[in-house]
């Protein structure tokens, strides 16, 4: 059964990366919630996507150059009417205490590798015992690689921009037990030869009712989407 991954949230209709993004995706139905990682200047965890705060928020710099308290000021809702803070991970887990949403990860350490940020992670998913329904996800391969050599228990997935040739062949060789590639790169016989080898399939970002519908009768692992809503009833219509 295709797993529903509600893209930074339910993106479509709240502040992405917000905690109102992640309940608003439990409320929908959605089997989880999919997020991104970043470090300030003292070592938080915090949960945005871009490098720099200036698209989702309404301040202006790189991630890296705020510290934690600094950047919890900043309002991460700057379209809304009501103010919303950038979460940081450990408030996401208190949350996903009450109850049993997984979480995809994603390390967004491409452009800038944050120093420790693997260790910090790992230690946070251990600290509250989330190991089984975590997986971490990157563009950077080399951050997942020691990610499983710090975590083995914890399902790594490389990201994909591209096609890659025979991905279950690649993902065994680096101890991942899926794939998150871009869904318009990945073709049927690819996903179903990948799946049959062990390798969980989690294409992203899958909006369109064609794309969702695809997915759903090739039984893929998950999908990863921006609106739970929509896919949960391209899921009924199969």
């Amino acid at each position: 059964m295709t797993q529903i991954i509600a893209h930074r949230g339910y993106s479509t209709s709240f502040a992405e990366n917000t905690m109102n993004a992640f309940i608003g995706a439990e409320n929908a139905g959605a089997d989880g919630i999919e997020l991104d990682v970043q470090l300030t200047s003292d070592g938080e965890i915090v949960v945005i996507h871009d490098e720099k705060v200036d698209r989702t928020t309404n301040g202006h710099g790189f991630v890296k150059d705020f510290s934690y308290k600094e950047i919890r000021k900043l309002n991460a809702n700057k379209k809304g009417i009501k103010k919303e803070p950038i979460p940081s991970l450990e408030e996401v887990f208190e949350w996903m205490k009450t109850n049993q949403l997984i979480c995809n990860i994603e390390m967004k350490n491409g452009l800038f590798p944050y120093e420790g940020m693997e260790e910090k992670v790992i230690k946070l998913i251990r600290k509250f015992g989330l190991q089984n329904r975590i997986i971490i996800s990157s563009f950077n391969h080399y951050s997942i690689v020691y990610c499983y050599r710090l975590a083995p228990e914890i399902e790594t997935a490389p990201l994909f921009l591209e096609a890659i040739y025979m991905p279950w062949i690649y993902s065994q060789s680096i101890r991942a037990k899926g794939i998150h590639p871009k869904h318009s790169t990945i073709p049927d016989h690819i996903i179903t030869t990948t799946m049959e080898n062990g390798i969980a399939v989690r294409p992203y970002t899958v909006n369109r009712d064609l794309d969702l519908k695809r997915l759903f009768k090739l039984n893929c692992t998950a999908v990863i989407t921006d609106n739970p809503v929509k896919a949960l009833k391209c899921k009924k219509q199969k």
